[in-house]
């Protein structure tokens, strides 16, 4: 047996981008629409999912970038978030990104993390997580969320991570619904998938 290479390759127009974007974002809306713009560029390449990603420094300055990359990389665990996560680790040469409490980062995403993406964020040492669209508004178009805790924000609250939810939530669902209207993968797997994804093409 062959053991293969795991690469988080970035599509091509993903390194034109951040080379006309800035390095630093001063607010937070900024950083948002950042990361919005993120998925919404995935969406028009047919490059990915409709998640955007990315980890701050409490100053603005944008670490990693990233977005979702599951059917284009045939690897279930690129969700925006993670790839923003590694490769801000790699970025600064640490698994810990808050140094055990010395830097502050913050993890943005266009939409609340799945239970998967909920599982890492306490493990990578980022100080803060602030979402645009809801849970809620990524299962309207079909994708599966996962069993997440029901109080998942009080959760990372008291290991100190602080959330805030639903900056530029309308933009962020926009770019969810441009997705479903377009007809892209919604990638779901397991047994009740196909039921699911069947029920997502007839809501659209």
């Amino acid at each position: 047996m062959t053991i293969p290479i795991m690469t988080i390759r970035f599509p091509d127009w993903v390194e034109p981008f951040l080379a006309s974007s800035p390095r630093t974002f001063p607010t937070p809306l900024e950083r948002m629409g950042f990361v919005i713009q993120l998925s919404r560029l995935n969406v028009c390449h047919g490059s990915g999912g409709p998640f955007g990603a990315a980890v701050f420094g409490r100053d603005g300055m944008l670490i990693a970038p990233g977005i979702n990359l599951v059917a284009s990389s045939n690897c279930s665990l690129l969700h925006a978030e993670m790839v923003a996560l590694a490769c801000a680790q790699q970025a600064l040469g640490r698994f810990d990104i808050g140094d055990g409490g010395r830097v502050a980062c913050d993890l943005y995403a266009s939409t609340e993390p799945c239970a998967m993406c909920f599982g890492a964020i306490p493990w990578s040492g980022v100080s803060g997580l602030v979402c645009g669209a809801r849970d809620r508004d990524a299962r309207a178009v079909g994708f599966d969320e996962g069993p997440k805790l029901s109080d998942w924000v009080g959760a990372l609250g008291r290991r100190g991570i602080s959330v805030e939810r639903d900056l530029l939530r309308h933009e962020a669902c926009s770019v969810l619904r441009e997705y479903a209207t377009k007809g892209g993968v919604i990638y779901n797997s397991g047994p009740t998938a196909a039921r699911r994804n069947r029920v997502s093409k007839e809501q659209t």
